[in-house]
């Protein structure tokens, strides 16, 4: 097993076989796989099973959707409970959550739900974090979400308040480089100013994901769909993150419309390349 993860895929089950066999030369020897810890909160059966072939032969992250840490409600402690007995089972080199809230009452939404940044939200989702933390036993990474609405009453810039949260809880930060770009062509900023904000000592890991225009607005609001390749401006964005940051495990999305492993894999290499590059830079 390659003892430092570097370029990663999300783990679909139409791969596990591809996965667990995939040999470690070349851009694969520091391959790794994501996993949503929700696809796999079961007792027993074949899902677990062939998740821990692929963890025997690879590193392995948690990558959470339904902790809801800027919901108005308490995390879920038996969704915790669930969410910690795989991380003691499986050993992921990372967990992370989203930035975002997906259940109110008892009903899970299928989406993860954007925030007002406020001083009243920092503090609910600091304490959520750090009640997540102690449950999960691990420090978790934050997601940055894509935003597609201008809310009103942000009292904080969105890299200050992500570094925020990471001050208070002891957190580290997921960057996803296409959320930023997502965000930053329906909101109207700068993706390139977003990043170079970010500090490099918090970032643990970075995702990168193909989108959309939306079938109606087109490319006046894009959409983080994961169903198609990562574009040319996302790996621009991500090289210009990791030549300043230097290399972080960097993850390949896919979420819909999902294409033959080689594929993935191609997409994997190039990630894999630019982290590399970075490497011999430095």
């Amino acid at each position: 097993m390659s003892p430092f993860p570097t370029a990663g895929l999300g783990l679909k089950p139409q791969h596990y076989s591809e996965a667990a066999a995939c040999p470690a030369v070349g851009a694969q020897s520091g391959l790794w796989f994501e996993v949503h810890p929700e696809n796999y909160m079961v007792a027993g059966g074949p899902r677990l099973s062939w998740l821990e072939t692929v963890r025997a032969a690879r590193p392995l992250s948690l990558h959470g959707v339904g902790l809801s840490l800027a919901g108005d409600e308490r995390p879920d402690v038996e969704h915790l409970a669930r969410f910690r007995a795989l991380i003691d089972r499986f050993e992921p080199f990372v967990v992370s959550e989203h930035l975002a809230w997906s259940r109110r009452g008892g009903v899970y939404h299928p989406d993860l739900l954007p925030v007002p940044r406020s001083r009243e939200m920092l503090t609910l989702v600091c304490d959520h974090v750090d009640e997540a933390q102690r449950a999960l036993g691990r420090p978790l990474l934050i997601e940055n979400p894509s935003a597609y609405l201008a809310l009103a009453d942000h009292d904080w810039d969105e890299v200050d308040f992500l570094v925020e949260i990471a001050r208070r809880t002891g957190c580290g930060l997921l960057i996803d480089v296409n959320n930023v770009h997502v965000s930053a062509s329906n909101m109207g900023f700068l993706a390139e100013a977003w990043l170079d904000a970010v500090p490099g000592e918090l970032v643990g890991e970075i995702h990168l994901a193909g989108h959309r225009p939306d079938p109606v607005w087109g490319e006046a609001l894009l959409i983080d769909s994961h169903d198609a390749p990562v574009s040319e401006a996302v790996w621009a964005l991500h090289d210009r993150l990791v030549s300043r940051i230097g290399a972080r495990p960097t993850l390949v999305e896919r979420d819909g419309d999902i294409p033959e492993f080689s594929v993935l894999l191609a997409e994997q290499a190039r990630a894999a390349q630019a982290l590399a590059a970075v490497e011999i830079l430095s």
